[in-house]
């Protein structure tokens, strides 16, 4: 790369090191010269005074420390020199040595000392003050450092950076290299961080064939976990053979593969639809379990008919039978928009239940959802993970078909989102007899993790269903809900007149040109603040259809960085800086974490970002910083679940690939005081247009309309 530069310090001095031991301030001196010093800074591990250090990266002018040497990759290198040997074993890096100890073997074996310790051990006895214990205790440090520095080598050789190559090791230890050598493809598929193309890159520079085996069985894991990650429970051999064709992988190897993989149990087929074996588990189990669960539950007639006496002055028929459903099935969903009352539907339920002296839990997808819930209800709800008590030590969810939930009612908000894998937890913890009422918006996206269960569920006619349309009264008055229900028949959004400020306010703002959008977008944060009283930094949301590109998250979150948290904090944890607002990427329950989980960083320390999420503190060092981005810009699938005092929502006709109605109402529908639609008009009636879904694979809808699950 432009500006790169390789050269060998040997560690003199250890400046600072963070708390995890990974990002390190060093100096050295360059290629063994200790008169010519160097302060070396990045992620350098565990490195001792006395290694001796191949390290590439560039030099840059820190505006406090001044010159540095930003340390991209480093392969630890065995000292070779008495000098360098005597340092590095008496640097307190191998127990037990001290300086003494240190020169005397040196004195002793000069500068074959680190091959007698490896090999020929008992001969450490010759030098005084060291017994059998000792000797041993010597071999077994300077071994595993030496095997150690091997592998760091060998894993960075293969272009893999620090951060990479110490997951890789800790998932394979002394196996690593032995692992990577015999099938990098499999590494792809165990270790996140390894995709396909670099295990290619590994394995065609060992050798392998274009048709080896082991490369086409790679090839379908890694398409099956990418269709995973587009919301695909399984991909059929002919959308595998397609999209193999950008991989140049044989087509005759692919099928082989097939048939290999399934008799390994690595994958399931079914007819011509190849599964992951953890999603097709679940699709059969969650269909099995719904079509168990919706079961009717007699009410009689009488007491139907006076809860319906009890509830007509207050409620809208179709809002009734929800409650009367919720009472006489064991299964119901309540779906509708914004504004038609599922919320004073859900709260009528919960009343019902509760008069019945019935255990009730309430539940939804994400924190923010689940505060919404007990606000409407007056009662506790949690995030499903946290109801089904996630124990990071076994990575297991403690509730479970042994340890089932107790309740006799529970309540799942925002169901939208629930995916097939999340629905099969959720199943089985539920207890036989409890009631299951799955409360959502189906008009919205579908989840972004495989299997829209509610959708599937809705459209197999296999339970009640109550779809609430009129829009009430009250909620006329907002803007917002106005344009999301014509947003949903297609028409463009009428925005708030002029003067008239509602109870939700939206505003349709055209520019065309992405420096244009962008400049409009300053412009109209600055005015949010001041007619509004809104924190664009804890207030406004901006959400855009994609993550790259002129419009993209990547690139706008640059941008408000700059505009919104302009700090001249530099730190080595990529781009954040303290005061950012940032966003959970995926599921981290050692962390008790989640997908879409909002934070803001409080602090950097070395290699180490503290962020408060969901209120409290956590801690992410330099190998989790993949796991979360800024999120002053988001993208739309990200934050379904998720309500904001206001959005802006930006369009360009460069996402048109995404537009969508159901995009378009699910970025309307996150607002609560205010929505502003920035960005091209041709871009808007592309979505107002496209009624199209993305469709992905499921089997869920076709089980639960047949016996055979």
């Amino acid at each position: 790369m432009p500006g790169e530069e390789q050269m060998q310090i040997t560690v003199e001095e250890i400046i600072y090191r963070s708390e995890d031991g990974r990002y390190s301030v060093v100096v050295g001196g360059r290629n063994g010269d200790r008169d010519d010093e160097v302060v070396a800074v990045g992620d350098l591990a565990s490195v001792s005074i006395g290694e001796t250090l191949h390290v590439t990266g560039r030099f840059r002018t820190h505006q406090r420390h001044g010159r540095q040497f930003q340390v991209d990759s480093f392969v630890p290198v065995t000292p070779s020199t008495e000098a360098g040997i005597q340092r590095y074993l008496g640097s307190g890096l191998v127990p037990g040595v001290g300086a003494g100890i240190a020169q005397r073997l040196v004195d002793r074996f000069g500068a074959r000392t680190i091959e007698v310790i490896t090999t020929q051990s008992a001969r450490l006895r010759e030098v005084e003050g060291i017994g059998a214990r000792r000797a041993e205790a010597i071999a077994d440090a300077v071994s595993t450092r030496k095997r150690e520095a091997e592998e760091m080598a060998f894993l960075q050789g293969l272009g893999l950076g620090p951060s990479l190559s110490r997951k890789v090791r800790k998932r394979y230890g002394v196996e690593t290299v032995r692992t990577l050598r015999e099938d990098p493809y499999l590494v792809a598929s165990e270790v996140q961080g390894v995709g396909f193309r670099t295990a290619d890159r590994i394995g065609l520079a060992q050798g392998y064939r274009a048709d080896d085996p082991r490369r086409a069985a790679g090839a379908v894991l890694h398409l099956l976990l990418k269709g995973s990650e587009d919301g695909h429970t399984f991909l059929t051999e002919p959308q595998l053979l397609e999209q193999a064709k950008v991989l140049e992988v044989p087509e005759g190897a692919l099928r082989q593969a097939f048939d290999e993989l399934a008799a390994r149990g690595l994958i399931v087929r079914e007819g011509d639809a190849l599964y992951a074996p953890p999603l097709h588990r679940a699709e059969r189990r969650v269909a099995k379990r719904l079509l168990k669960q919706r079961a009717d539950r007699p009410l009689g007639a009488n007491l139907a008919d006076q809860i319906r006496t009890q509830l007509t002055p207050r409620y809208a028929p179709t809002q009734i039978e929800a409650v009367v459903k919720s009472l006489s099935h064991g299964l119901l969903v309540l779906t509708g928009g914004p504004g038609t009352g599922k919320t004073t539907t859900v709260a009528a339920i919960v009343a019902a239940h509760q008069a019945r002296e019935r255990r009730i839990t309430l539940c939804a997808p994400t924190g923010r959802a689940a505060k919404r819930l007990s606000e409407a209800t007056g009662m506790e709800a949690q995030t499903i993970h946290r109801l089904l008590e996630f124990n990071p030590a076994t990575r297991h969810f403690s509730r479970n078909r042994e340890t089932p939930l107790v309740t006799d009612l529970l309540l799942v908000d925002e169901a939208s989102m629930l995916d097939i894998q999340l629905s099969e937890r959720l199943l089985d913890a539920l207890p036989e007899h409890a009631t299951l009422v799955l409360v959502g918006d189906v008009d919205q996206l579908p989840p972004i993790s495989p299997g829209p269960m509610l959708r599937e569920l809705i459209a197999s006619d296999a339970c009640p269903v109550v779809r609430l349309t009129e829009v009430f009264r009250q909620a006329q008055q907002s803007t917002i809900v106005r344009a999301a229900h014509e947003i949903l028949h297609g028409r463009m959004p009428t925005p708030t007149p002029s003067g008239q400020l509602t109870a939700g306010d939206l505003f349709v703002i055209r520019a065309r040109e992405p420096e244009a959008i962008t400049g409009r977008l300053r412009e109209t944060l600055a005015r949010m603040r001041v007619a509004y009283g809104l924190d664009p930094m804890r207030d406004v949301q901006i959400l855009t259809p994609m993550r790259r590109g002129p419009l993209g998250t990547e690139r706008l979150n640059l941008l408000l960085q700059d505009y919104l948290n302009p700090s001249k904090t530099t730190a080595p944890n990529g781009p954040f800086r303290p005061g950012d607002k940032i966003m959970q990427l995926r599921n981290d329950y050692e962390r008790d974490v989640f997908n879409g989980d909002l934070g803001e960083v409080r602090r950097l320390d070395g290699g180490v970002l503290f962020a408060e999420v969901g209120g409290r503190e956590v801690a992410y060092e330099r190998d989790a910083l993949d796991s979360i981005s800024l999120a002053y810009a988001s993208t739309i699938h990200k934050v379904q679940g998720s309500e904001f005092p206001a959005v802006v929502i930006v369009l360009h006709s460069g996402h048109h690939v995404l537009l969508t109605r159901a995009l378009l109402y699910t970025a309307v529908t996150r607002a609560k005081r205010l929505a502003v639609i920035l960005g091209d008009e041709r871009a808007l009636k592309r979505a107002l247009g496209n009624l199209e879904q993305a469709r992905t694979n499921s089997r869920l809808q076709a089980r639960l309309q047949t016996t055979e699950v």
